[in-house]
């Protein structure tokens, strides 16, 4: 498939290489299938904290060295967690990658969890939490995604609810890490420049030893159909007041995904790519009703949303900039949008593909990331199934999750400014 290996590990680990010899650089990521979604009550945030010790070194690593070590190689290298998993990387010259290798075979089975670590890195977490509680986006967001999600634990954000990050312990972490970390629940993604057949082997010698573990425990709880628009306010600091839109969207693998991600292109931009010619902007923008306007999907294992964001302006009423946002759904909704309009919108998302799969780390990360959610075909059938997308698609996906009834509207007022 466009030149990758894919091989299975005695252990169950999933190996997958892609030879990129454009450069003399390799890009390592280990991917493993744990975030926020399989965090219980009492333990969310953990798979975010788990994370950040797997910074603290093993024996043979200890944590002070490793930046050096990576840097003195010319290396650069980081870690983060989403919804659904949580991974790591290293980008290194290609006569060096053996050093990211060895380190991560190491430390998915000997990371120390270090008790006084531990209590350090309550600390910064708590601090991470604290300074995002500063932020009116954040703020609104997670009351939003709170409402969103009553029973999936996509109702929680991966950084996790304060009173758990008191409360969790040296040993739910190690646990965590001991359930979740293990070779049949992750993928190793590796691209750049190296010989597929060599770099195989030396990958079975340090990964092939480690024991198959247990298969993972997964949280099974479906969201039920929201019956009814639902409506919050989020008092905080800042001047400026913000409203978020929230609507179910379907998970990355159903079909209608790339229908909305076409929408998504004519509504708001490709990611941003010039959004500013798009139809909420001169509905909202350009017409005075808001300072900015943006929305967003995401690609999940389970259905999650479509969010919108107005910035107010104070001399106008939000209901205003809400009503015209409204307006240019149901255009949407009412007729198919114009051929030529489809053809911009898949050449935008097109090119912000393209962009986002360029270089060596990029082709590492794709690998990897489609795998947590689907497989590699995802990615490489991607730009055949936007370019499918009628018309008539656009419309009956605007109509079928973009239902007022179906969503939340989170409006965010700064301290003091409320009615």
């Amino acid at each position: 498939m466009k030149n990758v290996t894919q091989v299975q590990l005695k252990n169950g680990m999933k190996v997958m290489l892609k030879e990129i010899h454009t450069a003399p650089i390799i890009s390592s990521w280990i991917w493993y299938r744990v975030g926020s979604r399989d965090e219980s009550t009492g333990r969310t945030g953990i798979s975010h904290w788990t994370e950040h010790m797997l910074f603290k070194g093993t024996k043979k690593f200890p944590g002070g060295i490793l930046d050096k070590a990576i840097s003195r190689d010319g290396g650069r290298w980081n870690a983060s967690t989403s919804r659904d998993s949580t991974r790591y990387y290293e980008t290194m010259p290609a006569a060096k990658i053996d050093l990211a290798l060895r380190l991560e075979a190491d430390r998915m089975t000997r990371s120390l969890f270090d008790p006084k670590e531990v209590a350090s890195e309550r600390t910064v977490v708590i601090s991470e939490r604290e300074g995002s509680e500063n932020e009116p986006m954040f703020l609104l967001g997670e009351a939003v995604q709170n409402a969103s999600f009553r029973v999936h634990p996509y109702h929680h954000e991966i950084i996790g609810d304060m009173a758990d990050l008191r409360s969790i312990t040296r040993d739910d972490l190690f646990d965590h890490y001991r359930a979740y970390y293990v070779p049949n629940n992750a993928v190793l993604s590796v691209a750049g420049d190296f010989d597929t057949r060599s770099m195989l082997n030396r990958i079975k010698e340090l990964f092939e030893p480690i024991p198959k573990g247990n298969f993972p425990p997964r949280l099974a709880r479906p969201e039920p159909e929201r019956k009814g628009e639902l409506q919050l306010t989020v008092e905080g600091p800042g001047e400026t007041a913000f409203m978020q839109i929230a609507y179910p969207f379907p998970n990355a693998t159903h079909p209608d995904y790339f229908p909305l991600q076409v929408l998504e292109s004519l509504l708001n931009g490709a990611s941003g790519l010039s959004y500013k010619t798009c139809r909420l902007y001169r509905a909202l923008v350009d017409t005075s009703l808001a300072v900015d306007v943006s929305g967003w999907s995401e690609s999940t294992i389970d259905p999650f949303l479509y969010r919108f964001t107005i910035v107010h302006r104070p001399d106008v009423k939000p209901e205003k900039a809400l009503a015209a946002l409204d307006d240019e759904i149901k255009k949407m909704q009412d007729e198919p949008a114009p051929e030529a309009e489809i053809h911009r919108a898949v050449k935008q998302a097109r090119a912000v593909f393209a962009y986002g799969s360029e270089n060596i780390t990029h082709q590492a990360f794709w690998m990897g990331y489609t795998s947590m959610f689907s497989d590699y075909s995802w990615y490489t059938t991607y730009l055949d199934k936007l370019a499918k997308v009628t018309p008539d698609d656009v419309q009956r996906v605007a109509q079928t999750y973009f239902q007022q009834n179906k969503r939340v509207v989170g409006a965010y007022v700064p301290a003091g400014k409320a009615n």
